[in-house]
């Protein structure tokens, strides 16, 4: 029985039933069929790594539910098949060492050590291609160009971190708190940079954390429209803020407060960890919005390059 293999590669399988369909199609050695099996196995290759790779990525956000993981799930299946139909070289690879052995059988069951070392893919193939879809395969030992095609860190993102990160880095050596759960801070602070508190001349106040200019503070001030919450309840209310002469200052002076003034010893204490760091800085009072810690710690995680 004949066996339409391209109605299949269109369709990438992803069950037991169409896999079996392939491996029947691939036994009959025709150049459609053992095409479409490496394609195929290409397709699930990529899966696999979709999925190891989701596993490795936090997975506690707001926004993270049974629901949301479902169709994510859905999402990485069709980055696999979309990555498959393009190729990564995998299934090149395997066509071109499978349709050299079809011209040849082997007496018994086809492995890989029969294949040219330098580019053979470290599994057994069985009947032309078995595929095990209860573990990953092996990583192939080979060089593969793979095209990236997952989502790049947003530009707006890139420039805030970018332009502070060497500030970051020396509050960082001060305080002993990573550079990038300040940096974290900073962007919630000030929307990535758009909401930067600024003078009524329009000048840059660089003051990217808010911290407010009390009767101790002896250097400039600039007025600003805020959001403070009183008993959970949002009230709009015009502050005074400090104002500094460039970010390197704001960021020495945000690393003195911290590292040197009682009420956040524990967030010093706990600065190697990004919940307990967001959640330290809310008990101390650092902010009103009850929802403070939860943001803090969801762009630490999510939004920010290591």
């Amino acid at each position: 029985m004949s066996i339409n293999s391209s109605s299949i590669s269109d369709r990438l399988a992803f069950d037991g039933k169409d896999i079996g369909k392939l491996q029947q199609a691939a036994k009959q050695n025709s150049p459609d069929a053992i095409k479409a099996s490496a394609k195929q196995f290409e397709a699930l290759f990529m899966n696999m790594i979709m999925k190891s790779m989701r596993e490795a990525s936090p997975q506690d956000g707001l926004m993270d539910n049974s629901e949301t993981k479902t169709y994510t799930a859905m999402l990485d299946q069709k980055i696999s098949e979309n990555l498959a139909k393009r190729g990564v070289g995998l299934a090149d690879v395997l066509f071109r060492q499978l349709s050299a052995t079809a011209a040849t059988p082997p007496a018994g069951p086809m492995d890989a050590s029969t294949l040219d070392p330098a580019s053979r893919p470290q599994m057994k193939l069985k009947n032309s291609l078995s595929l095990d879809t209860s573990k990953p395969p092996a990583i192939p030992a080979m060089t593969v160009p793979v095209r990236q095609s997952f989502p790049a860190q947003p530009a707006h993102v890139k420039a805030f971190q970018d332009r502070l990160s060497a500030h970051a880095e020396e509050a960082s050596r001060a305080t002993g708190i990573p550079a990038k759960f300040m940096l974290g801070q900073a962007a919630l602070e000030t929307g990535w940079g758009k909401k930067e508190i600024i003078a009524s001349d329009g000048s840059a106040s660089h003051n990217v954390f808010g911290i407010k200019a009390t009767s101790a503070w002896a250097g400039r001030v600039v007025e600003a429209r805020t959001t403070e919450y009183v008993n959970g309840v949002a009230h709009s209310r015009i502050e005074k803020f400090r104002a500094y002469d460039s970010y390197a200052d704001a960021f020495k002076d945000y690393a003195g407060m911290i590292k040197n003034n009682p009420r956040y010893q524990q967030v010093v204490a706990s600065g190697g960890d990004a919940v307990g760091f967001a959640q330290g800085l809310q008990k101390a009072g650092y902010a009103t919005d009850p929802n403070y810690a939860a943001k803090l710690t969801s762009i630490i995680k999510h939004s920010l390059l290591t």
